[in-house]
């Protein structure tokens, strides 16, 4: 997942560091050079409802090879359009931009995996961890394309080679995938709502978040911050080069905000999964982007560009850094609704603002008539200048908070879930068995006398004692137990240090483990 969304990231932001170069090669304006950028949110608005239905009902593993094998074919597609003795003329820009749609028709599928990869094959604690690394892996793209664009287009005659070059990864991870990817789901669930899905059916659960109203207002402002960052990245190049800044110095603003922007990203991760505080840390992080967006609009002048570097820095840091946290903080405030689903709105709601807002700071920008410092390469049309776009980016962006910050509250509801989950399982009575001589069995109320499955807690017994009793206890045992006849240890799941609500030992040779006892098991046994 990780690999793909990095490499979709950068099939997206190819174009930006060296827009006026392309716009050049292709003999085309700098608005249908935006288009490139464009398509991604457009293509993800009506495919995205697309994609969460694949991921909640199909599942993981076919969204993943799916969303590689469309990166592969639109950066083949793309890479087709500047081979010289394929002689398509005019056509150039078509399959251009045909092999730009269906590397979006894959972001959705990818962008949208990260929550359900977590959920699925992480324990709670490591949940925001596993966000965070397989969301970060979207700017580690955009770093990249900062970075390599610029480096490898000195002049507009080398677009084909940047194009070959970015085919390359999304080649490998095709392949990759293909190969690689074997399960939908790991083989020992690692967490108690991993194992018992509750998650709604597709479109139950779509008329649950949208009668939601924290997560309705999560939509709106998260999506927002998300428009917002889009549209920085896309534009950067144009913002700068105006002000006398090279295509280099744009990409190095870039890879700042990319790079402090994972420093972040990692750092409150890390917080949030000792903590918990999900709520607080948006918040303050939010607040935050926002001055740093004000702070960018007021230097972006000429001279400034160590001011400049700061703010973009600042900005990535904490900008960032909310992006794997809003999408737990999504799946928290919307459960039992599927990961897919939950996340998968707040990103259209992303790419509908981010259309909008695109459009509208094009629609600002003041065409100039003389512009001295001007480093724009740009053959059609003339310099921009876009100091009220950037003011009214930053204005949009302090509203946002501001309404996110007095009117989102939510309970976190998956955690809670599962703590009761956890306390129901504790409160259950003890039965004792035969053949284990002062050990206690819990099983909860609910399972009658033909109950097929009994979760435990506390056992302790010899290894002889336990080998004797899976392998045929006493036909009968007392309470809800009386029944249960010959039951046979099916799979130990989530033997695991930090279960605190279940205590015990079980003989390690019983669980697949023979160098001693494991502690706090949690036991499936099945009537056979």
């Amino acid at each position: 997942v990780s690999i793909i969304n990095c490499g979709r990231r950068k099939l997206w932001l190819t174009f930006a560091p060296v827009a006026d170069k392309t716009a050049a090669y292709f003999h085309i304006s700098m608005d249908t050079i935006n288009w490139l950028s464009l398509v991604y949110l457009l293509i993800s608005i009506p495919f995205g409802l697309v994609a969460t239905w694949i991921l909640d009902t199909v599942g993981l593993k076919c969204a993943v090879i799916l969303s590689a094998w469309l990166n592969m074919a639109g950066s083949v597609i793309r890479t087709f359009s500047v081979i010289s003795f394929l002689s398509l003329g005019s056509l150039t820009y078509t399959y251009l931009f045909i092999g730009q749609c269906l590397c979006a028709l894959a972001q959705p599928l990818v962008i949208f995996s990260p929550t359900k990869l977590a959920a699925l094959w992480f324990p709670d604690h490591q949940r925001a961890t596993a966000n965070m690394i397989s969301s970060m892996s979207n700017p580690l793209g955009i770093l990249i394309a900062n970075l390599l664009s610029p480096a490898l287009v000195s002049e507009e005659k080398d677009i084909p080679l940047m194009l070959g070059l970015y085919a390359i990864p999304a080649v490998t991870a095709c392949i990759l995938a293909t190969v690689g990817v074997h399960d939908r789901v790991p083989p020992t669930p690692p967490s108690a709502s991993a194992t018992h899905s509750t998650s709604q059916p597709f479109f139950t659960g779509l008329k649950m978040l949208l009668r939601n109203k924290p997560y309705v207002i999560l939509m709106v402002c998260f999506g927002a911050g998300i428009g917002m960052f889009t549209c920085f990245s896309a534009l950067l190049e144009q913002i700068l080069c105006v002000r006398g800044y090279s295509n280099f110095f744009a990409g190095l603003n870039g890879a700042l905000f990319t790079v402090f922007g994972l420093l972040g990203a990692f750092l409150l991760g890390l917080y949030v999964d000792k903590t918990r505080k999900f709520i607080e840390s948006t918040k303050v992080c939010f607040c935050l982007t926002a001055l740093a967006s004000i702070a960018f609009a007021v230097v972006s002048f000429v001279n400034q560009a160590v001011p400049l570097a700061l703010i973009s820095s600042l900005f990535g840091f904490f900008g960032f850094s909310i992006y794997p946290v809003a999408m737990e903080l999504a799946v928290e405030c919307s459960f039992p609704v599927g990961e897919g689903t939950s996340t998968g709105l707040i990103f259209v709601s992303s790419q509908i603002q981010g259309v909008i807002l695109m459009l509208l700071l094009q629609a600002l920008t003041v065409q100039i008539s003389a512009a001295p410092f001007s480093t724009c390469d740009i053959e059609e049309g003339g310099a921009l200048d876009w100091t009220v776009s950037t003011l009214g980016m930053a204005g949009a962006c302090s509203v946002v908070a501001c309404f996110y910050v007095i009117f989102f509250h939510t309970d976190y509801k998956r955690l809670h879930a599962e703590a009761s989950n956890a306390a129901s399982i504790n409160k259950t009575g003890t039965e004792q068995l035969p053949g284990f001589a002062g050990s206690a069995l819990l099983g909860p109320p609910e399972l009658g006398p033909q109950g097929s499955q009994l979760q435990g807690g506390s056992l302790e017994a010899s290894q002889a004692q336990a080998q004797a009793w899976v392998s045929g206890p006493p036909s009968s045992a007392a309470g809800s137990l009386e029944a249960l006849q010959s039951p046979t240890l099916v799979q130990p799941w989530s033997c695991r240090p930090w279960k605190p609500w279940l205590s015990g030992s079980l003989p390690g040779g019983l669980a697949g483990n023979q160098g001693g006892f494991i502690s706090n098991c949690h036991l499936l046994f099945d009537e056979r």
